[in-house]
């Protein structure tokens, strides 16, 4: 095993799989193996497993599969280089020069992507360090600490002043040998169009760097100190800012939400830090945009609670509502906590103070489906009849989404106990709308082209995955299907599994599902080795079954070797060439008496 293998070996080995992978997806124990929601893709009901004894991982709804290096590679879109790197910091492990240089950044992109996460890095201490030294920052900490912003938080936040110069950042990018372009490409500095020099885009600004899930810089937003606009300037999409994928303050929030599995949804970075400053340290934020499915995905993989605190002027409940339909679903539990008119949580926490905040607006947070009741109440003029009727359709309307039966009884309960109607005419009702929906979607499914996620595979097929299953778990199995079938699979891929495992205990290598896994380079290679890996199957190898799929394999490769001579011979006989027909006439008696005898010893 060459000295890159051994390094790479050696960090598999070190790092629980399970503890890796639920940074980033709520598991739960079950058997031997953890479950929970893919993060590759949307669904309700867990299919991704994980085997802490195999350290690798399947998600048998849309096929993802493979070890830790694998997952970090899909969940962050790193390189091998770029993952492996991550996985060694975790496990306190010199990578070396001999593995950083295998793979590494072979993709100019790469290499670009990397030079600009370093240059942001820089720039990063560099705004941090103007603020917090008086002969630069004073004019930046004179506003935090007016605007009641602590030590901890500023430390925490990493938050950042950029002076007002035109090339304080562009000269010590010089000075370092950064490529200016990348720079200029991520927004950080800019060219001016008489003379193509650089210069600042930031200036006389509170910096708050933007971090990705890893907690590596990749944009900034700077608050104006003067009379500048925009009032806030943010960095522009680029190769290593997605805003759609990025939750303001995720990194730091990440523990506690694991912890109370419950987060709290805000608008922008200066709510966050304020709330983490109140001691609600499981806030993130959406950065001021609507939520996006990836952002709403990234929570719901880790919480099982999530209180939404945007505005509540209409814009924010609009936004509340749009967002509590991303996240709810899979048994999440959706609150929204209301503020008072007029006030953001930074201006909330400034004016009562955190224990308020916490106890009075996180604390106090409604249902959603309370809220949408108080919603659908101010439109509606309840002491008009006409009204009441329309808004109890509304509420009503509202619960045939409701699946849980005590969900909608407590609600009708509410309804009838307010209007005086009573609870056997309101279900009635609600049963009426329900199956009206009901219809209407199933109208739609019809519509909508069929297509099965539950093919249930042909016999000879299940056989050849039993057996490379068998095999990727005891040489002695493969040595025996090697003898008896060689290559001949049906499907390519196991043709390639089938061969890539001989030269694999060929070379010496003990039965490891994860460590062949990692001498494949063909991501669809490395799915179908996960998904056989978490086949459930007995510990003890049965030589009957064995040989019971070596047979169904062999008598599927006869019969259809039986069927292409079959169509070879109507076309010859089509064509006038009977000589050729009857050769392969007679070469399918032969065929077909060969596998009757085959199936006569299999019986």
């Amino acid at each position: 095993m060459q000295l890159q293998d051994q390094v790479i070996e050696e960090i598999r080995k070190s790092l629980d799989i399970v503890d890796v992978i639920g940074n980033y997806v709520q598991l739960k124990k079950q058997g031997k193996n953890y479950i929970g929601l893919c993060p590759f893709h949307s669904e309700r009901t867990p299919s991704f497993s994980v085997s802490p004894d195999k350290q690798l991982y399947h998600c048998f709804g849309c096929g993802a599969g493979g070890n830790l290096f694998t997952f970090m590679m899909e969940i962050e879109g790193m390189t091998f280089s770029e993952a492996a790197q991550s996985l060694a910091d975790r496990a306190h492990i010199d990578l070396g020069p001999s593995v950083s240089k295998k793979n590494a950044f072979r993709n100019p992109n790469d290499q670009k992507k990397k030079q600009t996460i370093e240059g942001l890095e820089l720039l990063t201490k560099f705004y941090h360090y103007l603020l917090t030294t008086a002969k630069y920052g004073s004019p930046g900490m004179r506003y935090l600490e007016e605007r009641e912003f602590n030590q901890e938080m500023i430390e925490r936040f990493r938050i950042g002043y950029a002076v007002d110069r035109w090339d304080a950042v562009t000269h010590l990018l010089q000075k370092r040998n950064m490529n200016l372009q990348y720079m200029s490409d991520a927004g950080i500095i800019a060219q001016r169009g008489f003379d193509n020099k650089y210069f600042d885009r930031f200036r006389n600004r509170i910096i708050f760097p933007i971090f990705n899930m890893r907690g590596q810089p990749v944009a900034f937003g700077g608050r104006t100190l003067g009379d500048a606009k925009p009032k806030y300037l943010n960095s522009p999409e680029s190769d290593v800012f997605h805003k759609g994928n990025i939750l303001y303050g995720f990194h730091l929030a990440r523990p506690e939400i694991r912890k109370r599995s419950q987060a709290v949804l805000l608008e922008g970075y200066v709510d966050v830090v304020r709330a983490h400053q109140a001691g609600v340290t499981c806030s993130v934020a959406s950065m001021g945009t609507s939520l996006t499915e990836a952002q709403a995905a990234a929570l719901k993989r880790i919480a099982d609670t999530i209180i939404i605190c945007y505005d509540s002027d209409t814009a924010g409940i609009e936004a509340s509502f749009r967002a509590a339909e991303m996240l709810q679903g899979d048994g999440k539990v959706i609150k929204i906590a209301k503020m008072p008119e007029g006030l953001d949580p930074d201006d909330y926490i400034r004016k009562f103070g955190g224990d308020r905040f916490k106890s009075d607006v996180i604390g106090a947070s409604q249902t959603l489906m309370t809220f949408k009741m108080n919603y659908l109440r101010r439109k509606r003029n309840l002491s008009d009849e006409g009204d009441r009727l329309l808004y109890i359709e509304d509420v009503l309307r509202e619960l045939t989404t409701q699946r849980r039966a005590v969900e909608r009884d407590h609600y009708l309960r509410l309804l009838s106990e307010e209007f005086s109607i009573s609870m056997d005419s309101l279900r009635k009702q609600l049963q009426q709308m329900t199956v009206k929906v009901q219809r209407r979607d199933k109208k739609r499914m019809r519509v909508a082209p069929l297509v099965s996620s539950n093919r249930i595979p042909p016999a000879y097929e299940m056989a050849e995955r039993r057996l490379l299953a068998r095999m990727m778990r005891s040489r002695e199995v493969s040595d025996r299907v090697r003898d008896s079938l060689g290559g001949s699979f049906t499907s390519e891929i196991h043709q390639a599994l089938a061969a890539y495992l001989y030269a694999y205990y060929e070379q010496g290598n003990p039965p490891d599902e994860g460590l062949f896994l990692q001498k494949l380079d063909d991501p669809a290679l490395q799915r179908k080795v996960t998904e056989l890996s978490l086949m459930p199957m007995s510990d003890q190898v049965d030589e009957q079954e064995i040989g019971d799929c070596i047979n169904q394999v062999i008598k599927h490769a006869k019969a259809s070797l039986i069927a292409e001579m079959e169509r070879q011979r109507k076309e010859s006989e089509q064509s006038g060439n009977y000589e050729q027909a009857a050769r392969l006439l007679s070469e399918i008696i032969d065929a077909k008496k060969k596998l009757s005898q085959v199936q006569a010893e299999h019986d």
